[in-house]
């Protein structure tokens, strides 16, 4: 009986087709759209700047600064000032008077972190050209010594070898995107869940099943295998979109640092706290209508709260203890830890435990309301 009610339900939820490619096509376009518009943010090489240089100091040095800056990529030197970003001045005196500093003036709305990758990018430049203002003037007294620094390669990325918990490979736009999009689309499966339930109680296939004998207890075990098996699907489909198809638009590919099992870990404690919300607010709801309204309204609200909408270390701290309070939050975490920070499956273990035990809760709740509706025969 009871593998016959699990097919029963795969062969309801595979019929609504439409709501199926909406768990899975959204999702995916979400983490390309995402992927790609975040994509400099997490790489200071492709950022450019449009700057215009005044050089009033006109010496050896300052030209060779200049020339420099021509050449690198992170720099466009403009013609006018209004077309500039950062409006530099070279002051008289600066090669020769060490109490000269170059003026920037910045003329557009830039956000912090930009105006810090322009600073660092352009001070390995002008510590190259006053190096080889050094070199030059060593050259007159000992040639051997000038020859043996000229050689010397003056370069910020040769300064560090670095690592990102113990991985040569830093995180990237790919990995902060599809850990949101995968949280944020399991939670939709309420689309099709609340459709079939309310349709069922409808048609009183629920109180005949209940009249059968069977318990709430299995027809809601039964209802809930066939969307624990979309959402580990969904899970893998997302990451194999970050991995394959996000590198077509010129985007880093989705690298993932940490232990599969921990991934499989985060996935189950999801789709259980997923389906336990969907299930209570399905049996709540009148109309599948109201329930794909309530559905859709509390997953962009627990979104927006546990930091898919908007990451949660940009959050004043007030916000940041409020998002604690989103399941989204505690499965959002255990995968950045997972592809950001290489976790294994003891290391999200704690996410995990809240994420099943809420579902759980929600689960028995939502039971206790039907056996309620049943027996009034709503």
């Amino acid at each position: 009986m009871f593998s016959a009610m699990i097919k029963k339900e795969l062969l309801l939820v595979f019929r609504d087709k439409q709501a199926l490619m909406a768990l899975f096509v959204m999702p995916a376009i979400f983490i390309l759209i995402m992927s790609v518009a975040m994509r400099d943010q997490f790489s200071v090489k492709n950022i450019a700047f449009t700057l215009f240089v005044s050089d009033v100091d006109k010496t050896q040095m300052s030209t060779t600064l200049l020339s420099s800056l021509e050449k690198e990529k992170s720099f466009q030197i403009v013609s006018t000032k209004k077309q500039a970003q950062f409006f530099v001045t070279i002051p008289n005196g600066y090669e020769t008077n060490s109490s000269k500093h170059i003026v920037l003036h910045i003329q557009d709305s830039l956000q912090d972190n930009e105006i810090k990758a322009f600073e660092a990018i352009f001070s390995e430049y002008i510590y190259k050209a006053k190096f080889q203002a050094i070199t030059d003037g060593i050259k007159l007294f000992s040639p051997e010594t000038a020859d043996k620094l000229s050689k010397f390669e003056f370069s910020t990325d040769n300064l560090y070898d670095v690592e990102y918990n113990h991985s040569k490979l830093l995180p990237n736009s790919t990995q902060q995107s599809v850990p949101a999009w995968i949280v944020f689309g399991m939670f939709f499966i309420i689309i099709p869940m609340s459709t079939i339930y309310i349709n069922e109680r409808k048609q009183n296939t629920l109180t005949r099943l209940n009249s059968m004998n069977i318990s709430l207890l299995s027809l809601t075990f039964a209802k809930s295998v066939p969307y624990f098996l979309i959402n580990q699907v969904q899970v893998w489909i997302m990451i194999a979109v970050g991995i394959y198809l996000v590198p077509f638009f010129d985007t880093p590919a989705l690298e993932i640092n940490g232990s599969i099992f921990a991934i499989l870990e985060v996935a189950f404690g999801l789709s259980i706290s997923a389906i336990g919300i969907s299930t209570l607010i399905a049996v709540s709801a009148n109309s599948s209508e109201q329930a794909t309204t309530i559905g859709g309204i509390s997953n962009i609200l627990l979104g927006a709260v546990g930091g898919v909408m908007v990451p949660k270390f940009i959050m004043p701290e007030s916000m940041q203890h409020m998002a604690e309070l989103s399941p989204m939050s505690w499965g959002l975490d255990g995968f950045l830890d997972i592809f950001l920070t290489s976790a294994d499956g003891s290391d999200v273990l704690q996410n995990c435990i809240k994420l099943t035990t809420f579902g759980l809760l929600c689960l028995g709740l939502s039971m206790i309301i039907l056996h309620v509706r049943i027996k009034k025969g709503l």
